[in-house]
């Protein structure tokens, strides 16, 4: 069972034992009782803690995907749902695809599984991301599609430049950092960039045209293409996660 961030906080604090969790799980039948936190850092971990219960591994499964992961250590966002499913739709057969910020396979697991693409290289810094995402490769069968990259992406991507038709930016706030990596692995025929980030709810318009002039000043020469934004979800009052399809050629 997990429960708000604000559960059974302020006053309730001092009132809480090993007695009321045990009776919460016996309400809700439940084995194990967590209660979420904030998504903080530069590696996006989770503040999430088990009430009762020591085991923090669980399994979300997702459109036919199984997402496993350990509670306390990573984040998964529920309200990025459409996106996932959305990203097992977009790539074509035989596409090799870079997934700068895969954690533990959000959007690289969805496209392994459910299209005909040929690889995934995942970039990922976070250790404990890369445990999940490595269990989950083989959980649902794909491991043999993939290569794992542990470490900083602007290090990593450099032995793949000119490899991938596709690359996945989903990083929040902003995935700017990666824009140069991103246009430097695609192809010498160029590809598609799917560039993630967080932008005011009224105005999303202005948010692509400067990611479009960002990704221009990289690389004058390609010719960069985009829609409108698409909106996954709302980030903070005013503010929402959109993402960005991209073409480069």
């Amino acid at each position: 069972m997990l429960l708000p961030s604000s559960a059974f906080r302020g006053e309730w604090g001092t009132h809480c034992s090993d007695g009321l969790w045990r009776a919460v799980a016996d309400a809700l039948n439940a084995e194990r009782v967590a209660r979420l936190g904030e998504i903080d850092g530069v590696m996006r971990e989770s503040s999430a803690e088990m009430l009762l219960g020591e085991d923090d591994w669980v399994v979300r499964r997702e459109s036919g995907v199984d997402y496993g992961y350990n509670l306390t250590q990573c984040m998964f966002s529920a309200g990025n749902v459409n996106e996932r499913r959305r990203m097992g739709e977009v790539a074509g057969a035989g596409e090799t695809v870079l997934d700068l910020y895969a954690g533990i396979g959000y959007y690289s697991l969805p496209m392994l599984i459910h299209s005909q693409i040929e690889h995934v290289h995942c970039c990922e810094w976070n250790p404990n991301a890369v445990r999940a995402l490595e269990v989950n490769l083989q959980r649902n069968g794909v491991a043999g599609r993939s290569t794992v990259h542990l470490g900083d992406n602007r290090v990593n991507a450099a032995s793949l430049e000119g490899l991938a038709d596709r690359v996945l930016l989903g990083l929040l706030p902003s995935s700017e950092e990666g824009y140069e990596v991103a246009i430097r692995s695609l192809s010498s025929e160029g590809g598609y960039l799917h560039v993630h980030g967080v932008a005011p709810a009224k105005d999303h318009a202005s948010w692509a045209a400067g990611v479009v002039d960002s990704l221009d000043s990289v690389d004058p020469g390609r010719c960069i293409d985009a829609g409108p934004a698409i909106r996954v979800k709302s980030y903070a009052p005013h503010w929402d996660h959109v993402v960005l399809d991209v073409s480069v050629s």
